[in-house]
């Protein structure tokens, strides 16, 4: 028979990727999206279109904070896996939306595992669960499975709560629950709040049309950045092993939010220059002769509480699950800035 996964979050960057893989494996899969008054399923049209996936691949309509929509998906569907994708993942908008940030992302965690015991399921359960769980200073030490956990925000905090409700589950009732612990991952399909493609955007937008200003927050802040594709993979490798374990998957490398910016503008032939400090800090770009400010710091972007350094330690994940990143930072600021000069070129022609 063939195997069925349930996606959460399928709308999402993670969730979009996974489903392309899986149906290459010859899932059937399933996704639940949220009902809303606009479309946002974009990231996933193409699959939901193709009529080869006719008979493949299926959305239903249920939400993380809505314990009755969940279990009437998961018992109809009763699935080989479980891929648990779906949260409220932007880390300045939990410190605004605290309540509804653990609803979604840490009861909702809890809400799937429940319903496994509950109906005796043997479905294997993945909880995506993040960086941002470190929070402990770590000078330029590289985190592990071993690291002490110490979260920093109402979205870390979320995560910890279901990191630490899968591992529960998992010891006490003898369900196949394991978690990825992923570092940053990008990719052209990532939120447009997120600041990679914060800034991808910004920069194809300019070096088409020269106008504009991009403001950020903390530029200095370091985080490990890895291509989304690399890492649903690894999703589904961590549920094929025989038994179930938590994983850090990363790149073992950081940059700063201003070396991005730099590598970007470097892809993109704009010569610029840095000038100022902290909320004074400033870049221009050189035209000929001239300078034009285009990236400044702006204090309403800073977090109320942040993680400056992050990076990951993925040995355990590189012998186990022969975990290798295929894609550099070089490769995703590359595919990123095309995909969304491309995007901007076709509003552009659009609007002449």
């Amino acid at each position: 028979m063939k195997k069925t996964a349930l996606i959460t979050g399928i709308t999402g960057q993670d969730g979009s990727y996974l489903a392309e893989f899986l149906l290459k494996k010859k899932y059937i899969v399933h996704g639940i999206k949220r009902k809303s008054s606009s479309f946002n399923t974009d990231r996933i049209d193409h699959i939901f279109e193709n009529k080869k996936f006719k008979n493949k691949f299926f959305l239903h309509y249920g939400d993380l904070t809505d314990s009755d929509s969940i279990f009437k998906i998961i018992n109809k569907i009763k699935p080989t896996e479980i891929y648990n994708l779906g949260a409220q993942s932007h880390v300045g908008v939990s410190f605004e939306n605290p309540l509804y940030t653990a609803e979604v992302t840490a009861l909702g965690c809890l809400r799937i595992l429940e319903i496994i015991r509950f109906l005796n399921l043997k479905t294997k359960f993945y909880q995506a669960t993040t960086s941002e769980l470190f929070g402990e200073k770590s000078g330029k030490m590289k985190f592990t499975e071993k690291s002490v956990l110490n979260p920093k925000s109402p979205y870390g905090v979320s995560k910890l709560f279901a990191h630490h409700i899968t591992k529960v589950y998992r010891e006490s009732y003898n369900i196949y629950a394991a978690s990825g612990i992923l570092f940053n991952h990008e990719s052209p399909r990532r939120g447009e709040t997120f600041v990679t493609r914060k800034i991808t955007m910004f920069l194809s937008k300019y070096f088409l049309e020269k106008k504009g200003i991009l403001k950020l927050g903390n530029i200095y802040s370091k985080r490990d950045w890895g291509h989304a594709k690399d890492y649903v993979e690894m999703q589904w490798k961590i549920l094929q092993q025989k038994k179930p374990d938590d994983y850090i998957i990363a790149t073992d490398n950081t940059c700063s939010v201003k070396d991005f910016i730099n590598l970007c503008c470097k892809i993109l032939g704009l010569k610029i220059s840095w000038s100022g400090k902290g909320l004074n800090e400033k870049c221009y770009h050189h035209i000929g002769k001239k300078r034009k400010l285009f990236v400044q710091v702006d204090k309403k972007y800073f977090r109320p509480l942040d993680i400056d350094y992050l990076r990951g330690d993925f040995t355990k994940a590189r012998r186990l699950l022969k975990f290798s990143p295929k894609y550099t930072l070089l490769d995703l600021a590359k595919e990123m800035l095309k995909s969304d000069l491309e995007q901007h070129q076709i509003k552009i022609h659009r609007y002449k």
